[in-house]
């Protein structure tokens, strides 16, 4: 009785894991977005860092400038992008990797203790203050556990 009691809890335990496990991409159509405007150019740099935060699914955006951004679309790996209302001169934000969505709705891997995949590696970091002004890039950096 004893083992078909700690089967059963096992078999219950892997039944409330698995939808979680076997998630593939995070997708959801209604946050599609547009397409990463490849006809500009990214003009500059600065040093604004963004760091990832994998066991927290974040990244976090420094901006150790005197110069402020307000309104502008934030875009990752010229794939996924989020709108930021501010990111004001010395001012920090942490940005969910969650929030960020492509043209098709798909979504990066957040990272996080329980995850299937590989966190989705923040490559390349831009700016798009207008529709048509160029990007600005921002400084990538590789996140702390990566470093060890």
């Amino acid at each position: 009785m004893h083992r078909q009691r700690m089967n059963f809890i096992a078999c219950a335990l892997l039944l409330a894991v698995a939808p979680v496990a076997c998630q593939r991409y995070p997708y959801d159509p209604d946050k599609a977005t547009r397409p990463f405007p490849k006809q500009l150019k990214q003009a500059s740099m600065v040093d604004i860092q963004v760091i990832p935060t994998v066991t927290e699914g974040t990244i976090k955006v420094v901006n150790p400038t005197a110069v402020s951004y307000r309104n502008f679309d934030l875009w990752i790996n010229q794939r996924y992008v989020r709108h930021v209302d501010a990111l004001l001169a010395g001012e920090s934000l942490d940005l969910a990797i969650e929030s960020f969505w492509d043209e098709r709705g798909e979504g990066p891997f957040p990272g996080g203790w329980f995850r299937y995949f590989e966190p989705t590696p923040i490559v390349l970091v831009q700016i798009q203050v207008t529709p048509e002004s160029p990007l600005i890039g921002l400084i990538s950096k590789p996140p702390e556990t990566a470093k060890r």
